[in-house]
């Protein structure tokens, strides 16, 4: 069940973030989850708020993920979503996006 550690390694990201700008409060941290991550979003989501429930600084906090289709590009010149058989010269081509789990924004509340 990797989801766990993954799911607390975006709540430390985002700890930690909060905390480098004084923050009062995290509202929302959002993440692309790419669809070769191997990774269920739901069970992302479900697990950071049973990590997060007791922290005051991630009260209401959510949890937003977005879903990366993969993309592949070939040294042929073909880009697209194949990921096994480049369609134009039967290599197989190099995955530039899917696989990825990145915290891309996290919405902070800064008190005065």
């Amino acid at each position: 069940m990797h989801e766990y550690s993954i799911a607390y390694d975006i709540y430390l990201t985002a700890r930690r973030a909060a905390l480098e700008n004084n923050a009062n409060q995290v509202k929302r941290v959002s993440v692309d989850i790419g669809e070769l991550a191997m990774v269920n979003p739901e069970q992302v989501k479900f697990l950071f708020g049973i990590i997060a429930e007791d922290d005051p600084l991630f009260t209401d906090a959510r949890l937003s993920c977005r879903d990366v289709e993969t993309r592949t590009r070939c040294p042929c010149g073909y880009e697209g979503k194949e990921r096994f058989v480049c369609p134009q010269c039967g290599r197989l081509p190099d995955i530039v996006a899917g696989r990825e789990i990145v915290v891309t924004n996290i919405e902070i509340e800064v008190g005065d």
